[in-house]
């Protein structure tokens, strides 16, 4: 499960939705939210932001759980040199 994925079906069980709920609000069907809580599918980013307003959530918590998501599972392929790159990245984005 991703991070994206786990807190999704956290907020949703909290506030007793169904998955069907979820997935009648961003107009995909019940099978496609089910993998994108599993982590099997990602979710596009406008996706994300609907779930944060659906659910009343944080959307600035959600866009960063979906990104360190998308960075970790690019990252993961390359593990030797993952770290010296998200250094330099990380330098990068100081500036």
């Amino acid at each position: 499960m991703t991070h994206l994925g786990q807190k999704i079906r956290e907020l949703r069980e909290k506030q007793n939705l169904l998955l069907r709920q979820v997935a009648a609000h961003l107009e995909v069907d019940t099978a496609l939210m089910s993998k994108i809580e599993r982590g099997d599918r990602r979710a596009s980013r406008q996706q994300v932001i609907r779930i944060a307003e659906f659910l009343n959530a944080s959307e600035n918590e959600l866009l960063t759980l979906w990104l360190a998501d998308k960075i970790e599972s690019t990252i993961v392929e390359e593990p030797k040199v993952a770290y010296h790159a998200m250094k330099i990245a990380n330098k990068n984005l100081k500036r």
